[in-house]
């Protein structure tokens, strides 16, 4: 049967060989003729400071990837709030289709909205104000003419940053917000969506419309799996099917 794959939240990195070795494994496991494409939605290396970052891990990545796109499966990207810097050079380079922020497709039928999910975390302001100029036209434009060095020292400390300021929030505002997710349902009129972002993989109700979260791969490998009569959330040994209407 034929089947589409879902990841997200990988934050691919030198420092953690160990994740790659599980996505190298993931891609060796799941990818064969039956597999009409892969959606990654986000946040798949920890950090990008745009493609003239040439490393030895993102060139095997892309090798990796390309050598699927060629195989007939489509490789399609969705930038995160981690790789949102991920141009055209390098998805071209690893055979993927960059996707707008939110991008409605028809799985088997099935309509569905595919987003990374941080725009639903709207109780953040902090966070907030910093995707509105980091997403806007000058600020990445900006970035980019910078030596890669001041890119790298502006991504680290943004890091830091980062870890301190949500350690003095709580969960609730790290994650989506109820009002911006019945939001983003009504915009793109559909019942179904797949996110990732939160890092809390789950099945959830919004009354009768459906939203699935993809985990992340700091101890497990989390995925979608979905044929015509639905999907499966996968994460760790936890399996969660939802059948299609």
């Amino acid at each position: 049967m034929k089947r589409t794959l879902f990841i997200s939240d990988l934050h691919l990195s030198a420092a953690q060989p160990d994740i790659t070795a599980a996505f190298f494994e993931f891609l060796d496991t799941h990818i064969d003729a039956d597999v009409d494409a892969l959606y990654i939605l986000g946040d798949f290396f920890e950090v990008w400071v745009g493609d003239d970052a040439n490393e030895a891990l993102s060139d095997d990545i892309a090798t990796r990837l390309k050598a699927i796109s060629d195989s007939g499966v489509k490789v399609y990207f969705i930038h995160g709030n981690r790789d949102f810097l991920i141009g055209k050079k390098y998805a071209a380079q690893a055979g993927m289709t960059l996707l707008p922020e939110q991008s409605v497709i028809n799985l088997y039928g099935t309509q569905v909205v595919l987003l990374h999910g941080d725009e639903m975390c709207t109780q953040d302001i902090e966070y907030q104000k910093f995707r509105r100029k980091s997403r806007g036209w000058w600020w990445p434009r900006l970035m980019l003419a910078m030596p890669l060095w001041y890119r790298r020292r502006v991504a680290r400390n943004a890091r830091i940053k980062s870890k301190m300021s949500q350690k003095n929030k709580r969960a609730e505002i790290l994650d989506v917000e109820p009002g911006a997710v019945l939001e983003t349902f009504a915009a793109h009129k559909v019942e179904l969506m797949i996110h990732g972002h939160t890092h809390r993989p789950a099945i959830h109700d919004h009354g009768g419309k459906t939203r699935v979260v993809l985990g992340d791969w700091y101890e497990h490998s989390s995925y979608i799996v979905a044929d015509a009569s639905g999907l499966t959330l996968c994460h760790g040994h936890e399996r969660e099917r939802l059948y299609f209407k």
